[in-house]
């Protein structure tokens, strides 16, 4: 197994506008492959925005859902990585013959489609479905995995993806500044965005502490390390609907080190060269294989009631 050079990205993308949004995800594919970049990793739903549907009614969600893979955006991504010789993941909402809607997140390269995984999560609006699967695919003999943002989040979840093989784990978001019940979480005031070429130090403020980068700092470098994985980390910048995001893309290697990142208060690519030699020294590599499932298989499979319910706030 060879290096693998991986770019992710960070962009305001367009409500609803996917025709804008698949020519910023063009822009940034070619500049990932000016900087030799094998594969590039987009936000979750960067194809047609996230925020705004959790206003939508099933049928104006039908109406922005495709077919995968033979919709047209699966077409144009597979057109652009022909172009640039890049495989790219971008996420979207999907739809099927019976009018089930899904929330994927999509490999494609010059070929077609590699992978598409379903959220497992799915929580903007009631009228998506989740997935029941994990996934596992190959990038130049690397192993790889997808989980969208919430998927995340539940840890049982990154672990199995890990122990099926994936030594990569893409991980797109729509997160960070909104409200919750910890401690120093919020919104942060759109009119920074706005004005941050003048201002940029209070946004950065913002976009640094708890309300941003400081909590994703309190999980994010553990999931790497526990698990010995490569973590690609991807997150829209700016407005999304009528909420601010603060981008913070990353690529983490098996130690929980952040080896690229986006930092500039605009669209955004970086890019970064993964070893497969990291994937043995680190200590995630070892912890896995300490496992005693004898212990605890009985214990993590086990039914349980749900102590909460995630709630959207609009």
């Amino acid at each position: 197994m060879t290096n693998l050079k991986v770019a992710t990205t960070q962009f305001e993308n367009k409500s609803g506008d996917k025709e804008y949004n698949l020519s910023v995800i063009e822009k940034l594919s070619a500049e990932a492959a000016s900087q030799g970049a094998d594969v590039i990793a987009f936000h979750e739903c960067s194809i047609n925005g996230y925020t705004f549907a959790r206003h939508l009614s099933k049928e104006e969600l039908l109406a922005v859902a495709e077919k995968v893979p033979s919709g047209p955006s699966i077409k144009k991504l597979q057109q652009i990585a022909a172009k640039y010789n890049i495989v790219i993941l971008a996420g979207l909402f999907e739809k099927d013959d019976d009018e089930n809607i899904y929330k994927p997140q999509v490999c494609v390269d010059r070929n077609g489609l590699i992978a598409k995984h379903r959220k497992l999560h799915p929580f903007i609006n009631p009228n998506i479905i989740p997935g029941n699967s994990y996934t596992i695919f190959e990038i130049n003999g690397w192993k790889c995995g997808i989980l969208i943002c919430y998927d995340n989040n539940i840890i049982e979840n990154v672990r199995a993806t890990a122990l099926l093989g994936a030594q990569i784990i893409f991980m797109p978001h729509v997160t960070m500044c909104t409200p919750s019940t910890r401690p120093g979480a919020g919104f942060v005031d759109p009119a920074l965005w706005y004005n941050r070429e003048s201002d940029p130090t209070s946004l950065r403020m913002e976009f640094d502490g708890l309300k941003g980068r400081a909590w994703l700092m309190k999980w994010l470098p553990a999931r790497a390390y526990d698990n010995g994985v490569y973590v690609v980390f991807s997150n829209p910048i700016g407005m999304d609907d009528d909420q601010l995001k603060n981008g913070c893309s990353m690529i983490l290697d098996p130690f929980g080190d952040i080896i690229a990142e986006c930092r500039e208060l605009n669209n955004q690519v970086v890019s970064a060269t993964l070893t497969p030699e990291k994937l043995k020294q680190s200590g995630g590599y070892r912890y896995i294989n300490a496992r005693r499932p004898d212990l605890y298989k009985n214990i993590i499979g086990t039914e349980h009631e749900s102590m909460q319910k995630v709630v959207w706030l609009k």
